[in-house]
């Protein structure tokens, strides 16, 4: 029987990148994960739309992609800002002091973690660790960790992002 593939989102280029990773793996089930990984990479999030049309593709119930893609914190279901910072949680940074910093984000920017500034300028985003214990508490600001950080520092540097510049 020949399986009648579902019509992609729209006519973004993109799609043929995600279309090709599922039919290599197959376009079974058990290739939801990686399917979402290709969505999560061509397009930087994963919408309703995409969840819908992986799900339709690969045959997986809608609430299936749904709680993978909810389930795990590497996908995002709305697109993220200009810039990211991620606090990390871990024992050693929330010891020292990574929820002032967090409480002094959200006071300053209006945003708690996982959400974006209204101006898509910055997201927030908390990490359980990310192996820096020894310079506690930290932060990474697009993809650059910096320790030590205190309430009015991380404000500083998160102040100090340019606008409309790329990631």
């Amino acid at each position: 029987m020949v399986k009648t593939l579902p019509q992609a989102p729209s006519d973004d280029k993109r799609w043929k990148i995600v279309d090709t990773r599922m039919r290599r793996l197959g376009g079974a089930a058990d290739a939801l994960i990686e399917a979402l990984h290709a969505v999560q990479e061509a397009f930087g999030f994963i919408d309703d739309d995409a969840m819908l049309y992986v799900g339709e593709y690969l045959g997986v119930p809608r609430s299936k992609v749904y709680g993978v893609a909810t389930f795990y914190s590497y996908f995002t279901l709305k697109p993220k800002g200009e810039h990211t910072c991620v606090i990390c949680t871990g024992t050693a940074c929330y010891i020292n002091g990574a929820a002032n910093n967090l409480k002094s984000i959200a006071a300053e920017f209006e945003i708690k973690s996982g959400e974006t500034t209204s101006d898509d300028h910055l997201s927030l985003l908390t990490a359980r660790c990310v192996g820096a214990c020894s310079v506690a508490p930290v932060a990474v600001i697009d993809g650059v960790l910096t320790g030590k950080l205190t309430p009015p520092e991380v404000i500083h540097l998160l102040r100090a992002l340019p606008h409309g510049a790329a990631q």
